[in-house]
């Protein structure tokens, strides 16, 4: 396919094409969902490509935006559920009642994801790590996270176990779900994945499991996006608004397409499939990294 990203001869900007404005939203709509790591798989094509720059940051950002409308989509009806019970509580706190005594479902989620959202602090500590990894010349590291992503799937769905509704979620599902998805900022951890299969060993229900997974990406996807967006200078910018919209538009319509795809394969008990190809791509990236040392 040769090198995509076409550089201009008088200035350090890098253009990015229509085309790859469509590559990377089916890459970023496609893995942000599956659990299969939408910055492990954009590190290592960016790798492979050479793209790069201020350009690449800000278009990541729109991507990240296209998924996140994705999933007010799909789960409009509990997200909007959430939201009202957000005022709701906050008039409760005001007409002095107690606001944890008999909570429905919504309040339920909304304080879960509330909790499992605070673990998420610590991702500006490790900003520096994570760019590093994501910046360098190296993708073994990427490729041992692919394996760490496999590993937690194929635990989780490997034997089936009682499941919890939403209404048994506590505190400390919660807060493990939320340490997990700080891990997952490192390239070739699956946000999706990690969290659905460690909310899958703490004996959540599927469809609890998929709507909490996915409802508290809300906050992780708007965490990252304002970081790259943060980290973007305007001075070293090319990239036309043809190209966003572009990759906005593909990333949201992949990312519906990929929470369809789960719904169906938990429904169907074949979301393990997931584990097999982390294991394969795991294992292909860094012999591909090894290689690369070598030659």
């Amino acid at each position: 396919m040769g090198r995509l990203l076409s550089y201009q001869d008088n200035s350090t900007k890098n253009i990015l094409t229509i085309i790859e404005a469509i590559i990377q939203g089916i890459i970023q709509g496609v893995t942000e969902f599956l659990p299969i790591s939408s910055s492990g798989h954009l590190s290592v094509y960016q790798h492979f490509t050479g793209i790069g720059g201020e350009d690449s940051l800000l278009f990541t950002v729109v991507l990240h935006l296209g998924t996140l409308l994705a999933i007010f989509i799909m789960f409009s009806k509990t997200i909007w559920d959430i939201i009202k019970e957000f005022f709701r509580t906050i008039g409760d706190i005001f007409k002095g009642k107690n606001i944890v005594q008999d909570m429905n479902d919504a309040r339920r989620m909304l304080f879960m994801v509330i909790v499992a959202t605070i673990p998420l602090a610590g991702a500006y500590f490790l900003r520096g790590v994570v760019k590093a990894i994501t910046t360098d010349d190296d993708i073994i590291i990427e490729g041992i996270c692919f394996l760490i992503t496999g590993f937690l799937i194929y635990l989780a769905f490997f034997k089936d176990k009682v499941r919890k509704e939403v209404s048994k979620i506590n505190l400390f599902d919660a807060l493990i779900i939320g340490l997990t998805q700080l891990i997952a900022v490192f390239p070739g951890i699956s946000r999706s994945g990690s969290t659905t299969a460690v909310g899958t060993l703490r004996g959540l229900k599927k469809e609890t499991v998929i709507s909490f997974s996915f409802i508290l990406g809300i906050p992780a996807i708007i965490a990252a996006a304002a970081s790259e967006f943060l980290s973007t200078s305007a001075d070293n910018l090319s990239i036309d608004i043809p190209t966003l919209a572009t990759g906005f538009l593909v990333s949201l319509l992949f990312g519906i397409i990929s929470i369809g795809m789960i719904r169906w394969l938990m429904k169907r008990d074949k979301y393990i499939v997931f584990a097999y190809y982390m294991f394969l791509v795991g294992i292909v990236t860094i012999s591909l990294g090894i290689c690369e040392k070598i030659m």
